[in-house]
């Protein structure tokens, strides 16, 4: 039995998965939605780049989780992809939809030149925490009107230290077997840096006709990538 352990992006919780883990378990597979420190349920704790890190070790570890495919969405492709390197052989795969990856020693906010001024002053004018953006922000991601309002009723502020530490590689990421999901919505190409690890032998690249946060657009699509990734070569 496959053990899912996912972790949704910036301003999100465990929560973000509600659709996506019942297809996990109808295939009869184990399924951890994570929420992270300072978010969510969790919302006021502390929290920086390797509090992230620490909240998914501890799921896989506490729960003595083996043959694991970690699933990290969006902003949470960082601590993910930290963690895939630390859990040794008990890592299976890890996925990574439409994420960031960590490059060692630098940080979500370094990995994004252009956008790095507004979400530094946008912490900054929020008492540390980087505000969820407006409804209108989520439009032409192929998210209806109801899927927009689930996600910006249940979104939270997102720690802004986790946003500006560096990442901690201790292994190269192209070592590590890999899906990549592209949400073709949101760009058609992934990252130059994604790219790159796309020409390794041991990282794949599947593509979706959606946007930012398929586990809204399109939950019983992901859940089978997922489960498809789950028996790739490794």
């Amino acid at each position: 039995m496959t053990e899912f352990v996912l972790v949704a992006g910036a301003w999100l919780g465990s929560w973000a998965w509600d659709e996506v883990v019942p297809e996990l378990r109808a295939a009869g597979h184990g399924a951890h939605a994570v929420t992270l420190s300072g978010l969510a349920e969790r919302r006021g704790v502390a929290a920086g780049q390797r509090t992230h890190v620490t909240d998914i070790v501890d799921v896989v570890e506490g729960r003595d989780l083996r043959d694991v495919v970690l699933v990290g969405h969006s902003y949470a492709g960082i601590p993910v992809g930290q963690t895939a390197v630390r859990i040794g052989d008990r890592l299976s795969r890890v996925v990574f939809v439409d994420s960031n990856v960590p490059a060692d020693g630098e940080s979500f906010v370094s990995a994004w030149p252009d956008g790095r001024p507004m979400v530094e002053g946008a912490i900054a004018g929020n008492g540390g925490f980087w505000p969820p953006p407006a409804a209108a922000e989520f439009e032409g991601q192929g998210m209806d009107e109801e899927q927009i309002a689930r996600l910006v009723v249940g979104a939270t502020p997102h720690p802004g230290a986790t946003l500006t530490e560096p990442a901690e590689l201790a292994r190269p990421l192209g070592e590590l077997p890999a899906t990549y999901v592209k949400c073709l919505l949101d760009g058609a190409e992934p990252n130059d840096d994604v790219a790159a690890l796309l020409r390794t032998e041991r990282w794949r690249l599947v593509r979706m006709d959606t946007g930012h946060w398929p586990m809204f657009s399109q939950p019983r699509e992901l859940a089978r990538i997922l489960l498809d990734g789950a028996v790739a070569p490794v």
